[in-house]
């Protein structure tokens, strides 16, 4: 009696009013979502997501602690960077899923301003969800939404001014740019030192992309532990890093430098016993 009652009841959820049998499309384990609970499940991931990373915005934000629990090890990372804490956690929710995906391309387009947008979409979607309980259509916010963009965009293109008639003045602002770039990262102590190195790298690169802008590939970065912030610099030539082999010259003046597309190594020969 017990099966019988709990195949009327799979089949009484499989049917619609009229008793037409429903197809199957999910799976047995999966569950549908309709309506204000649906709704709300988008709104309440979202806004999490957003809440998540807004005590890292700005200098005065905080870093968070991120402890991987993998089977096989386990690593701590401390950092106040949005596109790595989104990276770095594994979500379910729809809605917060794609506000991940949306810094992940911030920060692939533009390399900064990832935790900013994660809080400005979660700040709007929070304030959407206050018209949507007011019963105002979502199209009508959208329509809202769009329209702020437009005058926002409009006054930031105001306040816009260029400066590439002026190297000088041109140097400045992107220092003064990077400087603001480097406020909320570990750099911010040396903040101006590092914009300066930056800049200096980017503008001897030029104009190489078809875009117009530089091509960043070719800025080769060099990592070496020990020794302070500023023994860090931006190198007039080539940098090569390699081992120097045991009884060879560590300084040569004045050398003739060969420069080859090709490999150097000695190859080795590979032998196959039978």
């Amino acid at each position: 009696v017990s099966t019988q009652s709990t195949w009327d009841l799979n089949q009484l959820k499989n049917t619609d009013e009229v008793g037409n049998v429903l197809p199957q499309v999910f799976n047995v384990e999966s569950s549908e979502e309709k309506g204000e609970l649906a709704r709300l499940h988008v709104f309440v991931g979202a806004i999490a997501i957003s809440d998540l990373v807004k005590t890292t915005l700005g200098p005065k934000g905080m870093d968070k602690i991120l402890h991987s629990i993998g089977e096989h090890e386990s690593s701590i990372t401390i950092t106040n960077d949005g596109a790595t804490i989104l990276k770095s956690i594994h979500v379910s929710n729809p809605a917060a899923k794609i506000l991940i995906d949306i810094s992940k391309t911030q920060d692939d387009m533009v390399g900064d301003g990832t935790t900013t947008v994660a809080v400005l979409a979660g700040e709007l979607l929070r304030q959407a969800e206050k018209m949507v309980n007011a019963k105002i259509h979502p199209q009508t916010i959208i329509e809202g939404f769009r329209m702020a963009r437009d005058v926002a965009k409009a006054k930031l293109t105001s306040l816009a001014f260029d400066s590439q008639e002026d190297p000088a003045k041109l140097k400045e602002d992107l220092i003064k740019v990077a400087m603001t770039t480097l406020s909320s990262k570990l750099l911010f102590h040396e903040k101006e030192y590092f914009a300066k190195l930056a800049v200096e790298a980017v503008l001897r690169l030029g104009t190489t992309s078809k875009t117009g802008a530089a091509d960043l590939d070719l800025i080769k970065i060099i990592k070496k532990p020990g020794g302070s912030l500023k023994e860090s610099y931006i190198d007039e030539g080539f940098v090569i890093e390699k081992a120097i082999s045991v009884g060879c010259p560590r300084r040569k003046e004045n050398p003739k430098i060969m420069i080859a597309n090709s490999p150097m190594a000695v190859p080795y020969t590979h032998l196959r016993a039978h």
